[in-house]
C-alpha cells in the first residue's frame, strides 16, 4: 500500500516552473537566491546551473571551480524550477536543470543525457528506447526514459516527445515577453501526477467516488492520449466510504504513531528529525519461539520487511538509521540485511542498504519525494 496525500489549501509549487530573477550571489556558499514572485525566493546551489547556461556565458571550466559570483549576477533574469519544497523556514529549492516528465518520455530540456528507469531490465527493449530517444532528441538536450515507454509503439514515443518538446517552447516564448518573476508553468496536481505516473498495465482498475473528479480523470487521460485506460476508471455509487472498506483509515492513522506494531510481539519506534531518521527495533514478547536467539532473529527479520513498508507510506527520506536488536551471529544478521534489501529494491523511489556501522546501527538513505506525512501536518496551514 502507498498513500499519496495533498489539501487543496495547501499550494503545490515543486515542479513549477519560473521566470525568475537573481535576488542574491553567496559566492561564499556556492549558491544564490531567486525572486520568482512568489512568497519564499529560491535557494540554488551552483550545482543546480544547467549546461545550457554555462554554454551560453562560454564557461568550459568544471563546475564548481568557477565562483558563482561569474556565472551569475544580481538582477539577471532565467527560467528555473522548484525541484523541492520548503520545510519551516527553509526556502524551496530550485534548478534551472528543467525536466517535464511525461507518459513515456522525461525531457530534459538543458543538459545533454539519457538515462532509463532502474525497472526497465529488458536488454532489448532498453536498446529499442535509447535508440529511439537518440533519433527524438537534438544534440542539446536530454531524455529519461520512463518505466510505462516498455513496449510503447514508436509513434506513441513520438507524439509523447513532441508534447514535451512544445511545451518547453511555449514556456521559452512565455518567458521571452516580460521581464518580470512570474508562473510560467505549472506542475500536474496530485491526481494527474499519479496517474501518469502509476497507471500502468498491470493496474486493473481505479476507483473514484467523486463525479466530478471522475470526469476530470477522463478528461485527463484524453489529454494525455491515454484513453485506453478510459474503461478502468469506474465511479463509486456505494454509500458506504472507500476508505473503511479497504481498511485504509486504519492504516493511515498507524502512519501517525511513533510505535508500529510487528506480528511477532515487537515493534518498531520511529522518530523523525531534521538531520535524519532514527527507527530502534524491540523484540517485545516474542513466545513463539523457544530460545532468545530465535526471538531477535524473527524480530528483526520482522523489522527488516517493515521498515520498507513505513518509509514508502510515512514518505520518509534522507538518511535512516535503524537500531536493530543486537545479533551475535553474523550468518543471521546478514539475513536479516538481506531482507531488508529485499525491501528497498521494491521501493518506487531510489533507496539503499549502506552500511552497518562499528556499532551495529545500519544506514539507510532514500531519495526525497517532497515532505513526508509528518513535516506536511506540522507546516500545513489549512484553511478547511
Amino acid at each position: 500500500m502507498e498513500i499519496y496525500y495533498g489539501h487543496p489549501a495547501q499550494e503545490k509549487i515543486v515542479g513549477n516552473i519560473y521566470h525568475g530573477r537573481v535576488e542574491d550571489v553567496l559566492p561564499g556558499l556556492g549558491s544564490a537566491f531567486i525572486d520568482i514572485g512568489e512568497k519564499q525566493s529560491l535557494f540554488l546551489s551552483q550545482g543546480e546551473i544547467s549546461e545550457a547556461i554555462l554554454d551560453k556565458k562560454k564557461i568550459k571550466t568544471r563546475r564548481g571551480v568557477t565562483s558563482i559570483d561569474k556565472i551569475l549576477r544580481r538582477g539577471e533574469r532565467l527560467i528555473i524550477q522548484v525541484r523541492r519544497g520548503g520545510i519551516g523556514t527553509k526556502n524551496p529549492q530550485g534548478t534551472t536543470k528543467i525536466s517535464l516528465p511525461g507518459r513515456f518520455w522525461v525531457f530534459l530540456p538543458t543538459e545533454d543525457r539519457m538515462g532509463t528507469s532502474r525497472r526497465i531490465i529488458n536488454e532489448k527493449e532498453e536498446t529499442r528506447l535509447r535508440k529511439i530517444a537518440q533519433s527524438l532528441k537534438r544534440s542539446s538536450e536530454g531524455l529519461i526514459i520512463r518505466t510505462a515507454a516498455q513496449q510503447a509503439s514508436r509513434d506513441d514515443l513520438e507524439r509523447d516527445f513532441r508534447f514535451l518538446a512544445s511545451t518547453w517552447k511555449g514556456i521559452e516564448e512565455t518567458a521571452a515577453s516580460g521581464s518580470e518573476p512570474r508562473l510560467l508553468y505549472r506542475g500536474m496536481g496530485l491526481v494527474q501526477s499519479i496517474l501518469r505516473d502509476r497507471l500502468l498495465p498491470n493496474v486493473r482498475e481505479v476507483v473514484v467516488d467523486s463525479v466530478r473528479l471522475h470526469e476530470k480523470i477522463l478528461q485527463f487521460l484524453d489529454y494525455m492520449k491515454m484513453d485506453e485506460y478510459a474503461e478502468r476508471i469506474r465511479p463509486y455509487e456505494g454509500k458506504a466510504s472507500l476508505f473503511a472498506m479497504n481498511d485504509v483509515e486504519r492504516q493511515i492513522q498507524q502512519t501517525f504513531s511513533r510505535r508500529v506494531d510487528l506480528e511477532g510481539g515487537g515493534h518498531l519506534t520511529i522518530d523523525e528529525t531534521e538531520a535524519l531518521t532514527a527507527i530502534d527495533v524491540n523484540t517485545g514478547g516474542d513466545i513463539r519461539h523457544r530460545n532468545q536467539e530465535a526471538a531477535i532473529l524473527n524480530a528483526n527479520i520482522e523489522a527488516a520487511e517493515e521498515i520498507p513498508r513505513q518509509l514508502q507510506l510515512r514518505k520518509i527520506s534522507g538518511i535512516i538509521v535503524v537500531d536493530f536488536v543486537d545479533i551475535e551471529n553474523a550468518s543471521d544478521m546478514n539475513k536479516v540485511i538481506a531482507r531488508l534489501q529485499e525491501g528497498l529494491n521494491r521501493d518506487r523511489m531510489p533507496a539503499k542498504y549502506i552500511d552497518t556501522t562499528a556499532l551495529g546501527l545500519v544506514e539507510i538513505t532514500r531519495k526525497r519525494e517532497g515532505e513526508s506525512l509528518a513535516d506536511m501536518l506540522e507546516h500545513a496551514d489549512f484553511q478547511a
